[in-house]
């Protein structure tokens, strides 16, 4: 039983390894060996690492692509570019009149999502921060 437990545990646990005390055990690698034959040209491990070097390039253009948030860094001081927007001569892009239509609108936005929401939501009741608002409950009083 105590052998058949130490073969189950030693199939279980595979990350323990094998040790061994015997002096005379010992094996043979036949891959390491002088007189081995060559597993893999030199070719096509050359095209193999042009594979995966282009595989590579590949998973860095769909990270980059799929995490916009990260930005992009650069590290070739020769490289630079001109910003054509916060130049001092490049032109106003909105007028006034069109940058208060769009705080207009976008108010407008906001109270009509709060009023879907209050619509949607009974649950959350009504608050009043008015002293002066008030009510009379018809149904619950005493005459």
């Amino acid at each position: 039983a105590a052998a058949l437990k130490q073969l189950v545990v030693d199939y279980l646990h595979p990350e323990v390894g094998v040790t061994s005390t015997d002096g005379a055990a010992f094996g043979r690698n036949y891959f390491n060996r002088s007189s081995a034959p060559d597993v893999e040209d030199i070719e096509l491990a050359e095209e193999r690492a042009a594979v995966l070097a282009e595989v590579a390039a590949l998973k860095k253009l769909a990270v980059d692509y799929l995490h916009p948030e990260v930005g992009v860094t650069n590290t070739d001081g020769a490289a630079f570019g001109r910003n054509y927007f916060s130049r001092a001569s490049a032109p106003d892009v909105e007028d006034i009149e069109l940058a208060n239509e769009r705080a207009a609108v976008l108010a407008e936005a906001a109270s009509l999502k709060k009023l879907a929401v209050d619509y949607l939501h009974p649950e959350v009741g009504v608050t009043s921060v008015d002293g002066a608002a008030f009510g009379r409950n018809y149904f619950n009083r005493a005459s």
